[in-house]
């Protein structure tokens, strides 16, 4: 089965990478068409194919290796970090995929492949012993997560996600928290790292820098808030830690 051996090896490949296998471009397509149409190829997107494992008939190439082979930028980020870490409860048939190079959402076998614009490249790192594989850091992760949480995840899954840590790097966070440099998000993760104070050991010195940026303005920490914190200027929903620590009830 010429080619099928080769293209096996790699998680993801594009036509470019079958013209170094055969250096010839017609050759190439003709390759790919031809293991398609047999069922060995699948087409995940515009120029981006997996090997389908003949063994189990399941691709190869897994959705977080796709997620990072979607371009030259892509990265997994948000709740799909905290997955891939093994920090998540709940197993999504979405996976976030931040980029600075925009991409049409898509999905392929079942799994949608959501796009977020990329701000910047801090706290990107590859994970030892695997190939292919680009995600943000846990500093990073719980940043982009409580900055987007009203459209990613949901503040539920947020505080669930962030109940399995341990410890972080309070460095890393800062610089993360001034790379956004957002005086809503300095408030959210104030008010939130508090709440963990003891469980991260969250100096006071990273609180109260956090509250030397949250200026003179009121939020909503969700729409349904209703409860002042007159110490973060947030307004946030009666109870939220309580329902999220006695079992994940719907925040009401």
């Amino acid at each position: 089965m010429v080619g099928y051996e080769q293209l096996a090896k790699m998680n993801t490949f594009t036509m470019d990478d079958v013209y170094a296998l055969v250096n010839n471009r017609k050759t190439a397509s003709s390759l790919v068409m031809r293991l398609y149409k047999k069922g060995y190829v699948k087409k995940i997107r515009n120029n981006l194919y997996t090997c389908v494992n003949l063994a189990d008939g399941q691709v190869i190439a897994s959705k977080y290796h796709i997620a990072c082979a979607i371009n030259e930028t892509s990265y997994i980020s948000h709740h799909s970090a905290f997955e891939y870490m093994g920090m998540s409860n709940q197993v999504f048939n979405e996976i976030v995929v931040s980029s600075s190079q925009r991409f049409t959402d898509f999905e392929f076998e079942g799994i949608k492949y959501k796009f977020v614009l990329s701000k910047f490249d801090a706290g990107v790192v590859l994970p030892k012993n695997t190939q292919g594989i680009r995600v943000t850091s846990l500093e990073r992760t719980v940043v982009d997560s409580i900055k987007d949480f009203e459209r990613i995840g949901g503040l539920e899954e947020l505080l669930n996600c962030i109940t399995s840590i341990r410890h972080f790097d309070e460095a890393h966070m800062l610089e993360y928290l001034n790379e956004y440099g957002i005086q809503y998000l300095y408030q959210k993760t104030g008010y939130i790292l508090e709440h963990y104070k003891n469980q991260f050991h969250v100096s006071d010195e990273l609180l109260d820098y956090c509250k030397s940026k949250i200026g003179k303005s009121t939020r909503y920490l969700t729409p349904e808030s209703k409860k002042y914190c007159n110490e973060w200027k947030l307004i946030v929903p009666d109870n939220i830690f309580q329902i999220i620590e006695q079992g994940g009830l719907p925040l009401v």
